[in-house]
């Protein structure tokens, strides 16, 4: 049964997959970064449930169809799996910035199709990890532990919010999603010790 405390919720482009300004549009597009897919499956192994919340405005712009989003995805699952992980669920919005939808990250409604999707009360202590300022909002609005990297856009998200490295800030901050499972894996046997 899964937990909040035992959950990692990734937004994809950027985190799991390089980012691109024109849009993640192809399979062939869709590049998972060097060992995003290692650290997915080292999470699953050692306990995690792992689950992806993803803006994909590029349907409503016409720039890629449902069908190519599900053959990425499909992919990121088959990758993953034949690592030794497992992603529990992904939930997408394809929605685009003016249609008003609840689900549009900075808004929690991807967040809430996760927990709902694994049967959950909350997310309090969770954790969301993604490279914009409105993946650490719509974690935050579902109390979720804020975890930034710096790949994708994460490194412009810290140039226009310096306050995230603040010495107060609760935001966690890694240089890439590999850096985030290490430290996670590294708490986990530590308190496990105690």
């Amino acid at each position: 049964m899964t937990s909040p405390d035992r959950l990692v919720i990734l937004d994809r482009d950027g985190v799991i997959n390089q980012d691109s300004d024109d849009y993640v549009k192809s399979l062939a597009e869709w590049i998972p970064y060097p060992g995003a897919i290692d650290a997915i499956a080292r999470l699953s192994q050692a306990g995690w449930t792992v689950a992806v919340a993803t803006n994909q405005s590029g349907i409503s712009r016409g720039y890629y169809t449902e069908a190519t989003l599900a053959e990425m995805h499909d992919e990121l699952c088959r990758l993953v799996n034949e690592a030794g992980g497992e992603i529990s669920h992904i939930a997408w919005c394809p929605h685009g910035p003016d249609d008003g939808c609840s689900c549009r990250k900075p808004l929690p409604g991807l967040l809430e199709q996760v927990r709902d999707a694994l049967g959950l009360a909350t997310l309090s202590g969770s954790w969301m990890v993604g490279d914009s300022f409105r993946d650490l909002q719509a974690g935050d609005a579902m109390d979720c532990h804020p975890v930034l990297v710096r790949s994708g856009k994460g490194e412009r998200t810290l140039a226009k919010h310096p306050e995230l490295v603040a010495t107060d800030s609760e935001t966690r901050v890694f240089e890439d999603l590999a850096e985030f499972a290490d430290w996670l894996m590294a708490r986990q046997q530590l308190e496990a010790g105690r």
